[in-house]
């Protein structure tokens, strides 16, 4: 518990202060109890999706960049015209005048739309000690245009299961840990589901997975999001079963990443949104 405590100011400082540089020390720390090179204490998880591939925004037309002050922070994903759904740790502290969100563009810092966010309805169970619950709902202050680059994801029903082993696709504009990758381009990477008692075991030491999380990921490790892609979107035949959330490292052998399950927070996500 001490790991994700210390984690909460270091996200904070980076997503909405100044005194970190530009590039990828501005990105969040996702809540993840890792230690490295960033910090003496904690390090944020990366910044990109590992282990992928570079993709257009038309692959992935729900996908938005949640923006804070012009710089990129972390993903959502467009379920309404008026409303993106986003992780609470990518939202809590913050001002809904610092918060924009550019839709419709392959690049996180060009192209697209860039449109201003009216509330934040952060979900009022969310706990930085466990990363549970970790939803937040922003309201658009305009309707979007629909188009091929912008287009609503269809959301699961409540409690909608997802079988071990599906094939999910994690998409965002967070760390490759690769110096050869841009990290200015879309990228996803594909992303079998996993055994919900096998993920709560790899994280017993970390108080576990709950109901409210669906992991994914390869036993063998090699492919994940990483820092920046908070928010963003797991997409698993045609639904948005999954919310970036947290996880140990990236991309690391036998720790999967871990999101917020969309299916457990349906009906919240309905008398919130009305979506």
């Amino acid at each position: 518990m001490v790991r994700f405590c210390i984690l909460v100011s270091v996200v904070l400082v980076s997503a909405y202060g100044s005194v970190l540089p530009e590039n990828d020390l501005l990105l969040p720390t996702l809540p993840r109890p890792r230690y490295g090179q960033y910090s003496a204490v904690a390090s944020p998880r990366g910044n990109r999706i590992v282990g992928g591939f570079e993709i257009d925004i038309t692959d992935a037309p729900h996908q938005v960049s949640l923006q804070s002050r012009g710089s990129h922070i972390c993903g959502g994903s467009i379920i309404s015209p008026n409303w993106v759904l986003t992780a609470a740790h990518c939202t809590d502290g913050a001002s809904v005048s610092n918060l924009r969100v550019r839709v419709g563009s392959t690049k996180h810092a060009s192209g697209g739309e860039v449109v201003a966010i009216s509330r934040i309805v952060q979900h009022p169970q969310f706990s930085y000690s466990t990363i549970d619950y970790d939803y937040s709902l922003l309201q658009l202050a305009k309707s979007l245009s629909l188009s091929n680059s912008s287009q609503v994801i269809a959301l699961p029903e409540q409690n909608e299961p997802v079988p071990d082993g599906t094939l999910c696709e994690v998409s965002g504009w967070g760390n490759t840990q690769s110096i050869t990758q841009s990290r200015d381009k879309l990228r996803a990477a594909y992303v079998p589901s996993y055994n919900q008692a096998q993920c709560n075991k790899a994280y017993n030491m970390y108080g576990g997975v709950t109901d409210r999380m669906i992991c994914a990921g390869f036993q063998q490790g090699g492919k994940d999001a990483c820092q920046g892609d908070s928010g963003g979107p797991l997409v698993a035949n045609g639904k948005l079963v999954g919310v970036v959330s947290w996880g140990l490292g990236c991309a690391q052998p036998n720790y999967p990443g871990v999101y917020s399950r969309v299916a457990a927070a349906r009906d919240w996500i309905r008398s919130n949104s009305g979506v």
